[in-house]
């Protein structure tokens, strides 16, 4: 899943793809390094950030979504909003990728329900102006794994299908540090649980933490690109369906050695140099 960020303020591109002609070349070219989904967003949820305007995030969305459609692409919406998500779907969009999880709108669930589409669960416990403060577990892997169980029976209340659902355990949010390991660690478990699973580590602070120089001083988030494939390939032997990032090629060719790595430890595999990374979609 190639990340197609038109915000002015992501922490990872600086809004270089804000313009919608920027935004529709960048996905093309994540295309063509072998992205199979592209996640477009309007509204930053970097640390700190404050929300944008519905009319403005539906101003910023809609016209790169169906762009990037009638060029044959499979969206995703990157959104928190039951209004964006409808209107995003409506506009050919397959995916709707919700980081809170549906607790940042009651409607959610319902739009997700009538559209019909896949429907990413994340595991949230707040925006991204307090996400940092709720940064607090008992056991980290069990928690995240309880309170993903609860939006998954709350989606399942409001008629929303298994078949529709993935979760996300939420790497970066309300996990500031060194919380994250753990749930990658533990990702078989989580894939134990019946539910194709998204992994989204890339660029994200942990990893700058992890590669920190000698001065102490954090990684930037261009320079993460190669721990996030490291991440990828391992995300991918682990089981996941998919991992969200923002330089695919790294992290395409990660998951192409992973799954060969996989099949040539099947005995009834004698050439794993033919495996594809095309996984079945819920």
């Amino acid at each position: 899943m190639g990340v197609v960020n038109v915000t002015p303020d992501s922490f990872s591109d600086g809004g270089r793809w804000f313009t919608p002609d920027a935004a529709v070349a960048h996905g093309l070219a994540l295309l063509a390094e072998g992205a199979d989904v592209l996640d477009v967003g309007g509204e930053s949820t970097r640390p700190g950030s404050r929300r944008v305007p519905v009319e403005e995030e539906l101003v910023r969305v809609l016209p790169v979504v169906e762009a990037l459609v009638r060029r044959g692409a499979t969206v995703s919406v990157d959104t928190t909003r039951a209004v964006v998500a409808r209107e995003a779907v409506a506009a050919g969009a397959h995916i709707i990728n919700d980081v809170s999880g549906g607790l940042a709108d009651d409607a959610m669930y319902a739009a997700v329900a009538r559209t019909g589409a896949v429907y990413v669960a994340m595991h949230w416990r707040g925006h991204a102006d307090v996400m940092d403060e709720l940064d607090r577990y008992d056991d980290v892997v069990a928690d995240v794994r309880r309170e993903l169980g609860d939006r998954v029976a709350a989606l399942r209340a409001a008629g929303v299908h298994d078949e529709q659902i993935v979760l996300d355990p939420g790497l970066g949010f309300a996990k500031s540090g060194a919380s994250n390991w753990p749930l990658l660690a533990h990702l078989p478990d989580l894939v134990a649980d019946g539910f194709p699973v998204l992994v989204g580590a890339s660029r994200k602070r942990f990893l700058g933490h992890l590669l920190a120089g000698p001065d102490g001083v954090p990684a930037p988030p261009l320079a993460r690109d190669r721990a996030t494939a490291a991440v990828s390939a391992l995300a991918a032997a682990a089981g996941a369906w998919c991992v969200r990032v923002h330089e695919v090629a790294g992290s395409a060719d990660a998951v192409r050695v992973a799954a060969a790595w996989s099949a040539g430890a099947r005995p009834d595999s004698s050439d794993g140099t033919s495996t594809t990374t095309q996984g079945s979609r819920p």
